[in-house]
């Protein structure tokens, strides 16, 4: 079993600089700066929901679109989770959650299987148009969602069952996927080696 699982991205392009840190084995404590308020919100709620430590220092050209920056924090974060996981020995490697957040409930699903995937649905017409905190606009959800799971090697699953306001859908898909990872990610002392017929993840 690995004794830490820690890692730290830096990430500089034409368009954004990040650097990035994360602990998996934390309590859910986090100091993020992204320059997007609202995305500042979800990585806050992504780290206490799945007790891992993250600590995002960004910049980029929001002046332009918020695009490029949260794409980037989201391709951080998800080799950032690669890289943490080292071997995958001992995990749970399965994690599933239901969470509403007062008319919205969404769900997520996550395997830590080296296959990346996303599966994505739900969202009520017209959210992805929408503007979040007035500078967010809700496309941005899945596409983030695309970055961490594409980044991590993970197989993810997100469903909008219900919902009606655009920030309480956006963080109740957070607040999901952040469950089903903190499920996933998980040391079980039940299992020995890698979770896997093929021997490795």
């Amino acid at each position: 079993m690995n004794s830490s699982r820690v890692a730290r991205i830096q990430r500089e392009t034409s368009e954004s600089s990040i650097d990035l840190r994360i602990d998996l084995d934390g309590s859910g404590t986090s100091d993020i700066s992204t320059s997007v308020p609202f995305f500042d919100h979800l990585l806050t709620a992504f780290a206490k929901h799945s007790l891992t430590d993250l600590t995002v220092r960004a910049t980029g050209d929001i002046d332009i679109d918020v695009h490029h920056t949260v794409e980037d924090i989201g391709i951080a974060l998800g080799r950032a989770i690669r890289e943490a996981l080292g071997t995958k020995e001992g995990i749970s490697r399965y994690g599933d959650a239901l969470v509403p957040l007062d008319e919205a409930l969404a769900q997520a699903v996550v395997d830590i299987s080296g296959r990346p995937y996303l599966v994505h649905g739900g969202e009520p017409a017209g959210f992805e148009l929408h503007l979040i905190g007035g500078h967010f606009t809700g496309s941005m959800i899945r596409h983030v969602f695309e970055a961490i799971a594409y980044n991590a090697a993970m197989t993810v699953h997100i469903d909008v069952k219900s919902g009606r306001d655009p920030h309480h859908i956006a963080e109740a898909e957070f607040k999901a996927l952040a469950r089903a990872f903190r499920q996933a990610k998980s040391l079980d002392p039940l299992v020995s080696g890698v979770p896997s017929t093929k021997g490795t993840l």
